[in-house]
Order: C-alpha cells, then structure tokens, then sequence
C-alpha cells in the first residue's frame, strides 16, 4: 500500500487488512469456478441432441396463420441447423406443411420460433416437430 505525505510517496511495509481480505474472497471464487467447471466436464455425459416442442400461440396474421413454438433441447449437446417441420392434419390427411430452421438451438436451453401457414389450422390437428440436425 502506498501513503502520500507532502506530495512524495512511500510504501507501507504491511498491506492493508482490506487488501488481504479483497485477496483471499477474489482466490476462493477463481478457485470454486475452477472446480464448478472442472466437476460438469468430468460428470456430464455426452448426450446427443434431444428435442421436446410446445406449441404456445395459434393466430391468424396477414397473408396466413401463424403457429407460435417452444423448443427445447434437454441434452448437454448444441445441435446447429435445426430443422423444425409444422403440418396440418385433417382426419390423419396432410393438408399443409411448412419447415423452419433454427441455426442453433444450445444445449439445456430453449428457443422460439413459429411457422406459417396459408391455410386456417382452425380446429384441425396441427403437429410440430424437429425433423433433423448437425452436429455444430
């Protein structure tokens, strides 16, 4: 710790009690990020990408029908390029798909999109799901 008196400085021989304290609680914090870091890397395993999808909003949009989603991926892998494919379902009969890529969606995360229709869902089926991805 420096001191100044009469416009010179001088170094102190003993620190401040902050000092050491700032010291020890900013080393206990590298130290327990280090072991966090270190305990998932050996503890986790190594999951592939794993995808459960929500459908959160039906409403109709200019031009078309827009179905809002939630994905989800549960793994600890990030996939890239995800392919997510919507379809309209009348009696087991398609009526209408459309697909929509995500370039991302992280691992234990959740990502939002929707897809657009032409046709009025209205009450039919409307089923959502991914269809593919990369490994980034």
């Amino acid at each position: 710790m420096t001191t100044t008196a009469n416009k010179r400085h001088r170094e102190v021989k003993e620190p401040h009690w902050i000092e050491w304290a700032t010291g020890m609680i900013s080393a206990l914090i590298v130290v327990a990020t280090i072991g966090l870091v270190g305990y998932e890397a050996w503890t986790d395993e190594d999951m592939q990408p794993e995808f459960s999808i929500a459908i959160t909003e039906r409403r109709p949009v200019e031009g078309g029908y827009r179905v809002a989603f939630d994905i989800a991926n549960k793994a600890t892998a990030t996939a890239a390029a995800v392919i997510v494919r919507g379809e309209i379902l009348d009696g087991g009969k398609l009526i209408e798909d459309a697909d929509v890529t995500f370039d991302y969606v992280p691992a234990k995360s959740k990502s939002s999109g929707a897809i657009l229709f032409s046709e009025d869902p209205g009450t039919r089926e409307v089923r959502v799901r991914a269809i593919g991805y990369i490994d980034p």
